[in-house]
């Protein structure tokens, strides 16, 4: 297609006379739904091994390993391999390290190939490691299925966020940058309602649809503006725009602004310029602590002990359950979030977030501390669950999606995909050290003194998210760009 704006050649591109010009925001939610199957795959990913693991440990086992049938075709009714706690708790982590090995590759294909084409590709690994899984024989066959899965999962970490916050017009980024952890969580949903009625094969070829369904809604969906822009190509970012944007918006003046922010950034971004650069060194440096903070607020001891709580609290709930019941707060609340982002501003909700499950976490320790001391807890027992459940709605409307949404709007178009590379290897580097020290932390602090921990960090947040993180509501590339570098 030519690069040349709008003219005969291509009746689409001609824009309404100035004044008349309007924008639908029905498609971009459309995009943004079909980006975020990526989001959902991964769901599917990080939630497989909590109903999987336990509901097939055998009896006999015992405590020191999981259970796990083999293969479909296997119909004799007998485990084909069993594995360790040690190997079950690997089984979990081979995520986490395939995501940091993912994430990196990533960035460096949306800027090669396109965010669109990128996401299409991210079906293959998907759908490579449910085949890895599905047809396991023994333990080494999990861990290349949750290896390549995890590959997969940090790739679309990277590239989804980076996508929607580019196909959205200023007034619905928020929501539509909220849509990552929503969709996460309908996965993480879909495999807890699923995962403890099916066998392991059966749940991983029905989570195996989603990678498919992400190829046909890539099929329809544009490639991102800003891209099309970078590579020269104006006519096909106008062409995306008015498909995005419907037919009545103002092209001329969107490939304009685009255009002016990656002026204002000339050149291919080297890695030296995410640190010598102010504004960059600022986004950056924001994306990494709101990363460290998401992790460092306990979210994966909460979920850890939902059961136990529960159960203190004296309720006879089936885990499974509990699980779905935790699965559907996370849902709901984050589709509030991303009802209430553009209209409450990112602080605000950063902020509530890290001080309402700083103080949930100080309750919990001093919970488990009584129970600990052998004091009476049961008048209490309501406690320790609704702070779970307060803790859980706070995180959805806060750092569960915000951090994701804000990686992709803070960062320049030139080093967008470096920066969110690099923000999300060292996300998952953190889920990888929280993950496996979760359990030494209980036994050599015990569980009062865990929560505390991250109560602490929480704190820290609340004071760090206060005096240095800065609104980003409304406001476009160039502006946010002006704030981190001090010019507002």
């Amino acid at each position: 297609m030519s690069n040349n704006g709008p003219g005969v050649t291509n009746p689409m591109l001609y824009d309404p006379p100035e004044g008349q010009s309007s924008n639908s925001k029905l498609m971009q939610f459309v995009a943004g739904v079909g980006v975020s199957i990526a989001a959902i795959s991964a769901g599917t990913a990080l939630g497989w091994t909590s109903p999987v693991l336990p509901q097939l440990a055998l009896p006999e086992a015992g405590n020191d390993s999981v259970a796990v049938p083999a293969s479909a075709n296997n119909t004799d009714g007998d485990s084909g391999f069993y594995l360790t706690a040690d190997q079950g708790s690997w089984v979990g982590a081979f995520l986490a390290v395939g995501a940091f090995c993912g994430a990196l590759p990533a960035g460096y294909l949306a800027e090669k190939i396109g965010r669109k084409y990128t996401t299409m590709s991210l079906a293959l690994p998907y759908l490579v490691s449910w085949a890895l899984i599905i047809f396991a024989s023994g333990a080494e066959m999990l861990y290349a299925g949750r290896f390549v899965i995890g590959i997969a999962t940090g790739a679309s970490c990277v590239v989804a966020p980076m996508f929607i916050s580019e196909i959205a017009e200023t007034s619905i980024r928020g929501a539509l940058g909220a849509f990552f952890q929503l969709f996460l969580t309908v996965g993480i949903l879909f495999v807890y309602a699923v995962g403890p009625y099916t066998s392991w094969t059966t749940l991983s070829v029905l989570c195996a649809a989603f990678p498919v369904l992400l190829i046909l809604a890539m099929l329809v969906i544009p490639e991102s503006p800003t891209y099309l822009v970078k590579q020269g190509r104006r006519s096909d970012a106008a062409v995306a725009l008015k498909w995005f944007w419907g037919p009545n918006c103002n092209t001329q003046n969107a490939v304009e602004t685009i255009q002016s922010d990656l002026d204002a950034v000339k050149g291919e971004a080297k890695v030296s310029d995410l640190f010598t650069k102010t504004t960059n060194r600022n986004a950056l440096f924001i994306a990494l602590l709101l990363m460290f903070f998401q992790q460092f607020s306990g979210i994966n001891a909460v979920i850890f002990y939902t059961v136990p709580i529960f159960k203190s609290a004296g309720s006879t709930m089936d885990p499974a359950i509990c699980g779905i019941v935790v699965g559907v707060v996370q849902v709901l609340m984050t589709f509030v979030s991303s009802v209430l982002i553009d209209k409450a501003g990112r602080r605000i909700l950063l902020l509530q977030s890290s001080f309402i499950m700083g103080s949930c976490l100080v309750v919990l320790g001093v919970y488990f501390k009584l129970q600990n001391d052998k004091a009476d807890v049961s008048g209490i027992g309501w406690l320790p669950l609704a702070s779970v459940v307060l803790f859980i709605i706070s995180f959805s409307l806060g750092f569960g999606p915000i951090p994701w949404m804000m990686m992709g709007e803070l960062c320049a178009a030139d080093v967008k995909g470096l920066a969110s590379a690099l923000t999300v290897m060292f996300n998952w580097s953190l889920v990888f050290l929280v993950t496996k020290t979760f359990g030494t932390m209980q036994e050599v602090l015990g569980s009062d003194w865990t929560f505390w921990f991250f109560g602490f960090w929480m704190a820290v947040c609340t004071l760090y998210v206060f005096f240095k993180v800065p609104e980003t509501k409304g406001k476009t590339n160039a502006e946010i760009q002006a704030l981190l570098g001090g010019k507002n």
